[in-house]
């Protein structure tokens, strides 16, 4: 199978497994959904040194675009939206997402929409507020979602993103089943694939990690689809493609000692968290 593949197998448990909603879900401790609702304050923390919780939702009508199983969309109904409005094109998570809402009583103020991003059922600014949480590295066309969202909001609304780069430490989203760290500067595409399904093997979700992460293409040739490994730079010139000037920007170091290192070109996308941006249509 190859010495990469082998030698990815072979160290992989000398770093700590990482906690990750999928495992939590087939331990039984908890599902994606209420994983996610408790985890919605991080979601938004990143823009809590400029905007309040109300400023973003409170009586706001909210799009959240990559929503997943919608437990953080869950969340933002419960900090005052008047209404929240997930998308997702992964089919099972609709029924997730709506149990979920009929639990905390929040079904007359949610709907989940399963969909593609590029083009939504919604008119033209219809919405105060878009959420964009760890969701532009994962679209294949991320420029195209962008000026969809953009169409969608009202004027003097803002659309918040937030996004890891792609060579952040999990930035090959297999922490899952792959715990060592920047593991995608060491090892090609095809070790990757090849060692993530072997560690997967006999999981009850196997064949939908599978689905979700990878596809064949036209030469028959697997691929990592679940990711476009979108970097600062890609994502600037995304910005500046559309025309773009944030309300708001930063990128958050690792760790407060790694922020001398976020600074220096080159290297920065190894020690950037995350790309923190808020967007004010006018």
């Amino acid at each position: 199978m190859g010495l990469p593949y082998k030698l990815l197998l072979a160290t992989n448990n000398w770093f700590p497994r990482i906690v990750h909603p999928f495992n939590l879900q087939n331990d039984g401790e908890k599902t994606y959904a209420m994983w996610q609702y408790e985890k919605g304050y991080d979601t938004i923390k990143l823009y809590m040194d400029r905007f309040s919780r109300d400023e973003m939702f409170r009586d706001k009508d909210v799009l959240d675009m990559g929503c997943g199983a919608a437990g953080k969309s869950l969340y933002y109904v419960s900090l005052g939206a008047r209404h929240v409005t997930g998308v997702d094109i992964v089919e099972h998570y609709k029924a997730d997402a709506e149990k979920m809402a009929k639990e905390l009583g929040f079904s007359d103020r949610f709907m989940f929409v399963l969909g593609s991003a590029y083009e939504m059922p919604f008119e033209d600014r219809c919405f105060d507020t878009v959420i964009m949480n760890d969701f532009m590295e994962h679209v294949d066309n991320p420029e195209a979602a962008l000026r969809e969202a953009m169409r969608l909001v009202r004027t003097g609304g803002r659309i918040y993103i937030n996004f890891p780069p792609y060579y952040h430490p999990t930035g090959a989203h297999l922490s899952d089943a792959i715990n060592i760290p920047w593991v995608q500067l060491f090892y090609s595409d095809d070790a990757l694939i090849k060692a993530y399904k072997e560690l997967i093997r006999g999981v009850p979700d196997e064949a939908e990690r599978l689905a979700l992460r990878f596809y064949t293409d036209e030469n028959g040739v697997e691929r990592i689809g679940y990711i476009n490994k979108m970097t600062l730079k890609k994502f600037k010139g995304i910005l500046k493609s559309l025309g773009v000037t944030p309300y708001y920007y930063r990128e958050v170091p690792l760790r407060s000692y790694f922020a001398p290192l976020a600074k220096i070109p080159g290297i920065k996308e190894l020690f950037v968290k995350m790309a923190v941006c808020v967007i004010e249509v006018k």
